[in-house]
C-alpha cells in the first residue's frame, strides 16, 4: 500500500477533523442576532474590523445576503456569523456577547488578542496592528 493509501485509510478511521470555531457567540449574543436577521430577513451577519478609532480598529457588524469566498463561516446556536478573511487574525478565539441594561445594549466582544483600548471602549489594538503603526511610523 503506498503511503498516500495510508494515509487516506487513517484518515477514514480518525473521520473528521474537529476544528475549533474562530469566535464563540454567547446565548444573549445568539438570541439577538437570530432576532436582527429575522427582522432584516438576512441569512448571515458579517464581522469586520475596520481601521478607526484612538487605538486602531473597531469592529464592524452588516447583514450579509451570501458567503463571500474566504469569508470564515460560524455556525453556533442557531445563528450564522460570516468573519471577514481581514478581520480573521485579529478575532481568533474572541468571544461575542450581547449586553442590555438600563445604560446600554451593544454586543461586545472579549478579544484575547487585544493588547489595548481606548478608554471609551470602541476602539482596541492587537499585536498585528501596533507592529504595522510602528513600521510605518
Amino acid at each position: 500500500m503506498k503511503a498516500s493509501g495510508v494515509l487516506a485509510a487513517a484518515a477514514a478511521r480518525v473521520g473528521p477533523a474537529i476544528r475549533k470555531q474562530v469566535i464563540t457567540i454567547t446565548d444573549e449574543a445568539a438570541s439577538r442576532v437570530h432576532h436582527l436577521l429575522l427582522q432584516r430577513q438576512k441569512p448571515f451577519l458579517r464581522l469586520g474590523v475596520k481601521a478607526r478609532g484612538c487605538n486602531g480598529l473597531s469592529y464592524t457588524l452588516n447583514y450579509a445576503d451570501e458567503k463571500g469566498k474566504f469569508d470564515e463561516l460560524v455556525e453556533e446556536k442557531g445563528v450564522r456569523i460570516l468573519v471577514e478573511p481581514k478581520a480573521l487574525m485579529h478575532v481568533i478565539g474572541t468571544k461575542m456577547d450581547f449586553i442590555d441594561d438600563k445604560l446600554r445594549s451593544e454586543f461586545v466582544f472579549i478579544n484575547p488578542n487585544s493588547q489595548g483600548q481606548c478608554g471609551c471602549g470602541e476602539s482596541f489594538m492587537t499585536t498585528s496592528t501596533s507592529s504595522s503603526a510602528k513600521q510605518s511610523g
